[in-house]
């Protein structure tokens, strides 16, 4: 019971790290195949470009539709990854804590 919950709370923070990883892979990848629509949310026009502006630009192309009219496959299973991701991480929090709550 204990490696379970042990292993439940493991699983949580590996998806929340590849969370967080899928958003750094998709701006690479983003940067490397696709400049143009990189140079969009990376550079608008009149602002400079801080990485706190930059990352909030991206989560908002993450958010859109304009990623997977991109028709890219791998920007789409990491699009997928960041989306699904926290989800999964949630529901193992929540199975450890109901595993902890049992166990009491």
């Amino acid at each position: 019971m204990v490696t379970l919950y042990l292993s439940l709370l493991v699983a949580g923070v590996v998806f929340f790290l590849l969370h967080f990883l899928a958003q750094f892979r998709i701006a690479k990848l983003l940067r490397t195949r696709h400049p143009a629509q990189w140079q969009i949310i990376a550079e608008p026009k009149g602002e400079l470009p801080g990485p706190l502006r930059i990352w909030m630009r991206l989560q908002l192309a993450l958010r859109s539709p304009i990623l997977p009219a991109l028709e890219d496959t791998a920007i789409t299973r990491w699009r997928r990854a960041w989306r699904y991701c926290p989800w999964a991480a949630w529901l193992c929090w929540f199975a450890a804590l109901s595993l902890q709550w049992m166990a009491r």
